[in-house]
């Protein structure tokens, strides 16, 4: 066996024996640094999955989309909102002036979105969200079907008495998706018929609620609801390969030229990029990944001199052990090694019980947070790396102090 190796496995043996003889003071010890580990490794592993939660929300908006509107989504210029509720909203009949005039769209969608009551029979859901959409917004954000399918392109110019009805709405009118397939409900007076259940989204990022919505054909939405009162969209899409930059400027000249801007008057609209959404979710959880850090580091601190206290105590209880085996011809850098390892491993097995903490905190909190937090494979590799560390760091003073010792005085201290 390499030299190494033996040294690694006679501090296994020595801790384990450290743990057996003194449990208490050893478990004192571990205390630290296993709630150094869950205060970090848990705040990591929830906030992580919290913004890979909202970033897959926000890559369901669609890749490389512009969202036109006349608010800004990420708060905008430090402008009232009196200048923003005062701005035209996107109309229809600029979804054709914008395919015309630009080189880079792949596809453009308008969208109609309003609330209304709708009913089967004596059962009534209020507040419903409902969205009126053409044929095109399929491409752009693909929509999932737990029972039936999407509209057709005669039902989308034919504006036909149809709908799509979102999963929770199907359940609480028809107690189960399968049975609202084909059914009518009536919507602002009017019979309409289900031809597909919306598969379980949950709320959108930007507050779609598909579980809770109706969609209807634009031509026959228009038919119930006021355009103008709707607060209407453009969602566009750029072609593969072009960047959302280049895509934005181009649909900024092109919506002042729609909208026949002169060179003196500001935007009357707004271009909301999904790309930048993602980029101000990442750049807002750096901080608060900070912060758990820095909560997590103190309790570390802690902890680390809980086990630099024990390997004080350890090399004093080994002091004629260590003489002993100085004047046998053991090397300072073997004794060095040998008491930084059982420091390393001390705060392994520390880590080890903070990582069996944070597995049931994410198994308490995926429940009520809806959506899965988990312990990925870098926050593994980081807590060996991290025990490992503050292991070499709570030991290097006690461990130097014994590779420095004169085997005569070790001896003799006995």
């Amino acid at each position: 066996m390499p030299k190494s190796l033996h040294i690694i496995q006679n501090s296994l043996k020595l801790t384990l024996q450290e743990l057996r003889v003194n449990k208490l003071r050893t478990a004192l010890s571990l205390t630290g640094v296993a709630f150094g580990i869950f205060c970090i490794i848990g705040i990591l592993a929830t906030v992580n999955s919290l913004e890979r939660n909202i970033q897959n929300e926000v890559k369901s908006l669609g890749t490389n989309t512009i969202y036109i509107d006349k608010w800004d989504y990420s708060g905008g210029p430090d402008q009232p909102i009196w200048k923003f509720r005062a701005r035209p909203t996107p109309k229809f009949e600029e979804v054709d002036m914008i395919k015309s005039r630009s080189v880079l769209l792949d596809d453009i969608s308008f969208l109609m979105q309003t609330g209304s009551s709708i009913s089967h029979k004596d059962d009534v859901l209020q507040n419903a969200s409902v969205y009126g959409i053409i044929e095109s917004q399929m491409a752009i954000q693909p929509l999932g079907f737990d029972q039936g399918r999407f509209f057709s392109s005669t039902e989308f110019n034919a504006g036909s008495r149809v709908c799509l009805i979102g999963f929770t709405n199907a359940e609480s009118l028809f107690g189960s998706t399968e049975r609202a397939l084909g059914k009518q409900i009536d919507i602002e007076g009017k019979k309409v018929t289900i031809v597909g259940v919306i598969k379980k989204e949950g709320t959108n990022f930007i507050g779609w609620n598909y579980d809770n919505c109706i969609m209807l054909p634009y031509q026959f939405c228009k038919q119930l609801f006021d355009e103008k009162f709707t607060n209407p969209i453009l969602i566009a899409k750029g072609k593969e390969g072009v960047m959302p930059a280049a895509l934005i400027d181009e649909l900024k000249g092109i919506m002042r030229q729609i909208r026949r801007l002169s060179p003196t008057q500001e935007d009357n609209f707004s271009l909301n990029s999904v790309e930048a959404f993602s980029k101000a979710i990442s750049e807002s959880f750096i901080m608060i990944n900070v912060v758990g850090s820095i909560i997590g580091g103190i309790s570390l601190i802690v902890g680390m001199f809980g086990i630099a206290n024990i390997m004080f105590v350890t090399v004093r209880e080994r002091t004629s052990m260590i003489g002993l085996k100085k004047a046998i011809g053991a090397k300072s850098s073997s004794i060095l090694f040998e008491f930084l390892m059982e420091a390393a491993v001390l705060c392994i097995l520390g880590g080890a019980i903070g990582l069996f903490f944070v597995y049931i905190l994410t198994l308490i909190l995926s429940g009520p947070l809806n959506f899965p937090v988990y312990i990925s494979l870098p926050m593994l590799f980081t807590t060996i790396i991290i025990c490992i560390t503050v292991g070499i760091l709570a030991g290097i003073i006690p461990a130097s102090q014994a590779a420095k010792m004169d085997p005569v005085a070790a001896i003799r201290s006995k």
